[in-house]
């Protein structure tokens, strides 16, 4: 009875623990301007480009790119993560957008990460587009792109819908993955 009674107060420690963590975090994100969002995104994808040239050249016949520069991860048995980002079509932001994922399983850590999803074509665009929010895994094929996959990657390669490339991966949390993130429209202050 004693053990049980630890349990639930660890359990519910841990519950209050992650609501307050992933309060903070959307917070944090919810205060970004347009303006911060687009400077972000602009160092984001500077940076993503300069260390995987192969993104650099995908972006030259990509649709649109939407790019989150800092999401940020935290979990501990639960876990969610929060950011916000900027579409971008032919170098121009067009929309905003956030990412949001929640999680439960074996898992311990903090982490932040930005991601780029590159849209190959306008029918997969569009569908994140009309959606009211595009939960990843459902819709329009989607690749995740590691260093080693990147090199053999060119324009004419490209046959996916959507290529997602993760960059700038900080703190202690193992894992990065896309199954299950919801994207939504935002629109955040000038």
């Amino acid at each position: 009875m004693r053990m049980r009674r630890k349990l639930q107060m660890f359990g519910s420690f841990l519950a209050l623990l992650m609501a307050a963590s992933l309060f903070m975090v959307q917070g944090a994100a919810w205060a970004a301007s347009a303006a911060e969002i687009d400077q972000e995104a602009d160092e984001a994808l500077a940076h993503l480009y300069a260390s995987i040239p192969e993104a650099k050249e995908l972006s030259t016949v990509a649709t649109g790119i939407l790019v989150f520069p800092d999401v940020l991860k935290a979990g501990l048995v639960i876990g969610g993560q929060y950011g916000v980002g900027a579409l971008r079509e032919g170098g121009k932001t067009v929309g905003y957008y956030n990412t949001v994922a929640a999680s439960y399983g074996l898992q311990a850590g903090a982490q932040s990460f930005g991601y780029a999803l590159f849209f190959m074509n306008q029918e997969a665009l569009d569908y994140l587009k009309n959606s009211s929010g595009w939960e990843i895994g459902v819709g329009p094929s989607i690749v995740v792109v590691d260093a080693g996959a990147a090199r053999s990657l060119t324009t004419t390669t490209a046959k996916d819908d959507i290529y997602a490339f993760f960059f700038d991966q900080k703190g202690l949390m193992a894992g990065l993955g896309l199954q299950g993130t919801k994207i939504t429209e935002i629109t955040p202050d000038p």
